[in-house]
């Protein structure tokens, strides 16, 4: 049985939010674990990023949006769980 992902398993976001649906694999079909700011014809769109860039990247991105600093921490905590970084060591 496939895995459903409800959020980005790079960035965290919620799947639901992306405007574009979802990355996209090498052969033009969407991908279920990645957003589209993440994965892009199946690659990620980032591939050398760390994952403590990673975490400060989402928590800027997250401080725009209007969420306060601490708020924003809270929400990337989880990043090195998902799927992208448990299988690497960055």
């Amino acid at each position: 049985m496939k895995k459903v992902y409800r959020n980005c398993q790079s960035c965290g976001m919620p799947l639901k939010r992306d405007a574009e649906g979802g990355g996209t694999n090498a052969d033009g079909t969407k991908n279920a674990m990645y957003c589209s700011k993440c994965y892009a014809v199946g690659q990620f769109t980032n591939p050398d990023i760390t994952l403590d860039e990673m975490k400060a990247l989402v928590k800027g991105k997250l401080k725009e949006f209007g969420l306060p600093g601490f708020l924003a921490g809270v929400f990337t905590r989880n990043i090195p769980k998902l799927e992208r970084w448990k299988q690497n060591d960055r």
